[in-house]
């Protein structure tokens, strides 16, 4: 007996030891995964296929794809539009940029001008928002395009400093051919387009006019004919001027409220976003930080400093990516320098896809490389929506995976945000999913049974992935009508269109199964697929949900908050000086290891 009691005693013993490690290893990795920094890099309009770890072999970018070694690679990571705006709407608030009012029924999906009165509404929330709420430092280094002014030059209504960034340094628009002389405008061949013929038509009824007054047949008072020339002559020289300035009116930098070169000079503009970056990175070295670093690479116009212009095998473009591989290690180093890599959440995506009909006045190739994937930006094709996702985070993610499951750009708001320890907002829908238990392999399953797919404000395609199967079916109600037709893209309009004569419709859908066939090369029938009807039938009710989850809100993208405002206009020294400053730094340029 007292053997027995012995045993038993021991054993308790054990048990009891064991509970307390188990818990021990449980508040460890409570603590871990609870208020890490988070570091968001994102790419303008870099195809999944530019990259190493996504198998580009001619292309170097050791940086990059050292996250996917140290991290994980989502191979099936989806943008929320293919178009920047929208895009980054969705990145920033969880939500399809339709909730927000983002997506534009019009053929202009993006904002253009500095002095637009559209932008992302102060009643959304975002990531930023709520992790300052939790006592982090944040900060929006680089391009924002989602707005700045509502009623006048200095309300700042859309300002990134009032959706949560303590700190901004970079652009409030994009990254325009017309930012950088020499590199050709992105608006020449619409303005003469659309000015050409109301021109000849005003002209000709002028003409016409005078001719009737002279032969008697008409009286027509020379002063309103007068007042018609002089508001026709005005509103012509207005529009030619805007044009001819455009570079100072909308390419400038500012860091928070302050313009502080106008116009842009990309002279290392790269390493001075880097710098900033960095910088920021030491100054909160104990405190939680939230660094969203949003590269101008590799929108066009495109650029690369002297120490990798002309070192890449694929001209400019591969220049581009190389120097934005180089910052991305930069910015690694600095972590690692502080021994912040185990305290960092490090993810690194693009915007949208590769803009593949982006090519030169010299013929030169200045789009990207999507891979196996069809179509491009503006398309929601593979090309234009399957981005890169990488997510790096030692001791909490698995280094080396890969996941295959569809997740998206949504999906970091609800992520970081509970990483954080706020709570998601109570009063809307958040159409993105928590990536932590996908990445920590508890789950297998992605909780995205359904992604809606917008052309703007239209629902263009629709992916489903049934729990109980590997398919990933896609159907589309319409797509692009490309030009030429056996090409890739919309080279004759330089974008494709969303609606009117630039698609084609289809009923019954367009229906593929993804995990066949990702280059939706060959659409399926009722006679390839005996589901078909089935899954169309499940996909229908999926949108008649979905559309019922839709609110009426106003249109940040109409042609009201599109058009410029001169009295919305940020200029940093007045108008007739031609918006002329640089207040940027003069010293030594920041040094660049390219070993």
């Amino acid at each position: 007996v007292f053997h027995l009691f012995l045993h038993t005693r021991k054993k308790m013993g054990l048990l009891l030891l064991l509970i307390i490690c188990q818990c021990a290893i449980n508040s460890i990795k409570t603590h871990s995964v609870s208020k890490p920094n988070i570091i968001l890099l994102m790419a303008d309009d870099l195809g999944i296929g530019d990259l190493g770890c996504y198998g580009n072999k001619t292309l170097r970018t050791p940086n990059i794809d050292r996250l996917a070694k140290e991290g994980v690679t989502l191979t099936q990571h989806i943008a929320a539009a293919p178009l920047c705006t929208p895009s980054r709407a969705a990145f920033l608030t969880g939500r399809y940029p339709i909730r927000s009012g983002i997506a534009a029924f019009s053929r202009v999906g993006v904002f253009l001008f500095s002095a637009s009165s559209g932008g992302l509404p102060s009643e959304e929330i975002t990531f930023s928002k709520l992790l300052k709420q939790k006592g982090y430092a944040t900060a929006l280094i680089g391009k924002w395009h989602l707005g700045m002014n509502c009623e006048s030059s200095n309300d700042f209504c859309h300002h990134p400093r009032s959706h949560g960034f303590d700190y901004f340094y970079g652009l409030p628009v994009t990254n325009f051919r017309d930012c950088k002389p020499g590199q050709g405008s992105v608006f020449l061949k619409g303005v003469q387009k659309h000015l050409f013929i109301p021109v000849q038509i005003t002209g000709i009824a002028l003409v016409s006019l005078a001719v009737v007054q002279y032969i008697g047949l008409l009286k027509v008072p020379f002063q309103a004919l007068g007042y018609f020339l002089l508001i026709i002559t005005i509103s012509l020289v207005v529009v030619i001027l805007f044009f001819y300035h455009f570079r100072h009116l909308n390419c400038f930098l500012m860091r928070d409220h302050q313009i502080i070169q106008q116009p842009l000079s990309y002279e290392n503009l790269t390493q001075r976003l880097t710098k900033e970056a960095m910088k920021f990175i030491e100054r909160n070295t104990d405190t939680p930080f939230l660094l969203f670093l949003s590269y101008l690479h590799v929108h066009t116009a495109l650029y690369a400093s002297e120490n990798f212009k002309g070192k890449s095998k694929h001209g400019l473009y591969g220049d581009a990516v190389e120097e934005m591989d180089w910052s991305v290690g930069q910015v690694l180093d600095v972590l690692e320098k502080h021994n912040l890599n185990d305290k960092t959440l490090v993810y690194f995506t693009s915007d949208q896809g590769a803009h593949v009909e982006e090519i030169s006045s010299a013929g030169e190739v200045h789009g990207g490389y999507n891979g196996i994937y069809k179509g491009g930006k503006s398309t929601n094709w593979e090309g234009g929506i399957r981005v890169p996702g990488l997510l790096r985070w030692p001791g909490v993610v698995q280094s080396g995976a890969y996941i295959d499951e569809p997740t998206s750009n949504m999906d970091i708001f609800p992520t970081i945000v509970k990483l954080a320890d706020a709570q998601l907002p109570s009063d809307r829908i958040i159409d993105g999913h928590d990536l932590l238990p996908l990445l920590q392999r508890e789950v297998t399953q992605s909780k995205h049974e359904f992604l809606f797919h917008y052309c703007n404000a239209y629902l263009n395609a629709v992916r489903w992935h049934p729990g109980n199967s590997e398919s990933v079916w896609k159907v589309f109600f319409f797509t692009p009508n490309f030009s030429p037709e056996d090409s890739n893209g919309c080279y004759d309009s330089h974008v494709c269109f969303c609606h009117g004569g630039f698609i084609t419709r289809h009923d019954p859908p367009l229906l593929f199964d993804l995990s066949r066939d990702p280059e939706e090369k060959v659409p399926l029938t009722p006679e390839t697929e005996s589901r078909f009807y089935e899954i169309i039938r499940v996909i229908q009710e999926a949108v008649e949900n979905h559309t019922r989850s839709l609110h009426a809100v106003p249109n940040q993208l109409s042609w009201d908050n599109l058009l410029w405002k001169p009295w919305l206009q940020l200029c940093c020294s007045s108008l007739f000086q031609s918006c002329y400053c640089d207040y940027e730094s003069r010293g030594s340029p920041f040094k660049v290891h390219l070993g």
